[in-house]
């Protein structure tokens, strides 16, 4: 039979090793909730900028790109909800195991607690505790005795005290066990709806590229002159940021041919500072998401088609203003011929690049502050959207700015 000091210890080493599992766990799980609640939100935001927005506007071409959007944010909800009825599961399976050991142990304590009494039972009368000092041979081993008799009472009261919290342990963890079951239950129900949309969704999004189809090329046409139009304010982009740095190195007295920019000791200390807030930059919107991520993506209609993101793409609500994430100094201010206007803001050798405003509220020169209003982003006429492109530049090279704003 396990003694009494094994079987605390077996019950302290249980107790760790369950509290650690459980953190774990409950961390784990938390995390996928936040993220859950920020594709939820993020399903409901993008349908509610594009409700805003004029339905008969719409081109069949941002019809399907909104589709593919909306299909892939729900594809990542159910993935991500799955991943969380696992873990509950897990959680489920572990909190029963916890509970029949807890209870073989609860058992255990309370056969030796009940022998215990049983012994003292027999012992209990007065007489027979004085008879047993009296038969002591000296005063030290009286002495000795009494403290025996009293340790064995507070023994006893000690493992009435363990038996009690033990017993109070395993109805929290029953208690604990349905609350889990319920949120196991509630997650596969949130599933189920959320497959229910998605089917019709994948439906919608197939009837729309039956149709596309028929006329693809006319929509391929559509998607490279997007491109191109793109890649030639990217060529200025690229050029403004050659010049700027061929300044820098002049001021420093060093060869315009050099890659590097040669900063000031202002402008090195700010560009210090942009380094140090990466990932905790504010969005250059106030309400948004983002449609298009940094990279190469498939086009919705054709998947043979690439299109190439040198920033994010934001769906933002009308006339939605446009904020510097960050001070710095009004480097350019491009103007193509179609009118979307492009503000480049330097800080230090990074560049944060606007794209896509119809109106500005700053000039070539202006000193910027974070989250002050820049300009407005344009609505197009032709999709009825209003989509921000937002880029980041360390010198020449792209940066993908998710990596830099809070939470995108």
């Amino acid at each position: 039979m396990i003694n009494n000091r094994q079987l605390k210890y077996y019950i302290l080493l249980l107790v760790f090793v369950c509290m650690s599992s459980m953190q774990a766990q409950n961390k784990k799980q938390q995390e996928l909730e936040e993220r859950r609640q920020e594709l939820l939100q993020e399903i409901q935001q993008f349908t509610k900028l594009v409700s805003k927005g004029k339905k008969e506007q719409r081109s069949a071409l941002t019809a399907a790109e909104d589709l593919d959007y909306k299909v892939s944010v729900r594809q990542n909800l159910i993935k991500l909800t799955n991943q969380q009825a696992n873990l509950l599961t897990r959680e489920i399976n572990d909190n029963q195991n916890r509970i029949t050991q807890l209870r073989d142990k609860l058992k255990v304590l309370k056969e030796e607690y009940g022998a215990m009494i049983v012994k003292s039972y027999k012992s209990k009368s007065e007489q027979s505790k004085v008879m047993f000092l009296l038969a002591s041979n000296d005063f030290q081993q009286a002495y000795r005795r009494l403290q025996y008799i009293k340790q064995f009472a507070d023994y006893q009261k000690k493992q009435s005290e363990i038996i009690k919290n033990q017993t109070l342990e395993l109805q929290d963890l029953n208690k604990s066990l349905v609350m889990l079951k319920e949120g196991k239950k509630q997650l596969i129900n949130d599933n189920r709806v959320a497959k229910v949309e998605l089917d019709r969704e994948l439906k919608e999004q197939k009837t729309l590229i039956n149709s596309i189809k028929r006329n693809l090329n006319a929509y391929h046409a559509q998607i490279r002159d997007k491109q191109r139009e793109a890649e030639k304010i990217d060529k200025e982009i690229l050029k403004i940021i050659r010049e700027a740095r061929v300044s820098s190195n002049k001021k420093a007295g060093k060869s315009s041919s050099s890659k590097t920019f040669s900063l000031t000791p202002e402008d090195k200390a700010l560009a210090d500072n942009f380094t140090a807030n990466k990932g905790k930059l504010p969005w250059p919107v106030e309400e948004g998401v983002v449609k298009m991520r940094y990279g190469n993506h498939p086009s919705p209609i054709d998947r043979n088609v690439t299109i190439k993101s040198n920033g994010v793409r934001i769906a933002t609500s009308s006339s939605a203003s446009v904020r510097s994430v960050f001070e710095g100094t009004v480097n350019s201010i491009i103007v193509p011929k179609n009118g979307n206007i492009t503000v480049m803001i330097q800080h230090g050798n990074y560049f944060t690049i606007y794209k896509n405003l119809s109106k500005i509220n700053v000039k070539k020169g202006d000193k910027v502050r974070t989250k002050q209003k820049i300009g407005e982003v344009l609505t197009s006429k032709s999709s009825g959207e209003t989509i921000l492109s937002f880029l980041v530049f360390k010198g020449l090279e792209t940066q993908n700015p998710a990596h830099w704003v809070f939470k995108m």
